[in-house]
């Protein structure tokens, strides 16, 4: 779950290589985006939070989160910018 009073850094601008992204996850959300992939799902971006880390991801246009426990959210409330 996301927590709205949690401050976020900005870091646009630099793409970071789905590898870095890939070994950034945990052990619980590597396991649950393994399952996702087969269904097309891919990794967009890590946010690091002060809950732990939540992992974005998307198939198409539809978005889903993994927290930090290997929760998956697949109608998470959340809005990505445009790049």
């Amino acid at each position: 779950m996301v927590h709205p009073q949690e401050i976020y850094q900005e870091r646009r601008g630099t793409a970071v290589p789905t590898e870095t992204l890939w070994h950034s996850l945990n052990a619980e959300q590597k396991m649950a985006f393994y399952r996702l992939q087969g269904y097309g799902y891919r990794l967009l971006f890590i946010r690091k939070m002060f809950s732990g880390s939540l992992a974005i991801i998307a198939q198409n246009q539809q978005l889903a989160t993994i927290s930090s426990d290997g929760e998956v959210d697949l109608q998470p409330s959340i809005t990505v910018r445009p790049s």
